[in-house]
């Protein structure tokens, strides 16, 4: 299954963002609001520059204390992401999510980001592959 299969899958609520200088505490409020675990950094809503994700926060609120949320997202980014395109196999990006040890991924493409996918849109994708894959070999077994 490639990404443009997960995408499609999962609507188009589209991906959150928030402008560099943006406060911690109110992209905490909006990855709590939106029920979201990361939002994207970016200056013009298409390009990412970083990720901040609900474990950033909780790990920065751990050693530097609750001041941190009124420090800028840009100073816990992530800066360096790994992304990937609608052409790549949910295989592939399993393998670098569990690799990279993260959760969330921007698909980026001519580099403008079209869609961030989940660790967990990846896993639920590649059930929905093994259940067809099964049910097809039931089928041919019992001579469907």
């Amino acid at each position: 299954m490639q990404v443009q299969q997960i995408l499609k899958s999962k609507g188009t609520d589209g991906v959150h963002t928030v402008k560099p200088g943006t406060l911690v505490a109110d992209a905490a409020q909006i990855l709590a609001e939106k029920r979201i675990g990361t939002v994207v950094i970016s200056s013009d809503g298409s390009t990412a520059e970083g990720i901040l994700s609900e474990r950033d926060i909780v790990r920065v609120l751990a050693t530097v204390g609750a001041g941190c949320l009124s420090d800028k997202v840009d100073d816990y980014m992530t800066r360096e992401l790994v992304t990937c395109t609608r052409a790549e196999l949910a295989d592939a990006i399993l393998a670098k999510m569990t690799e990279g040890r993260f959760r969330h991924m921007p698909v980026v493409e001519d580099g403008r980001m079209i869609g961030l996918i989940t660790l967990g849109d990846v896993v639920k994708a590649r059930l929905s592959e093994l259940a067809m894959e099964k049910d097809a070999l039931e089928g041919m077994i019992m001579g469907h």
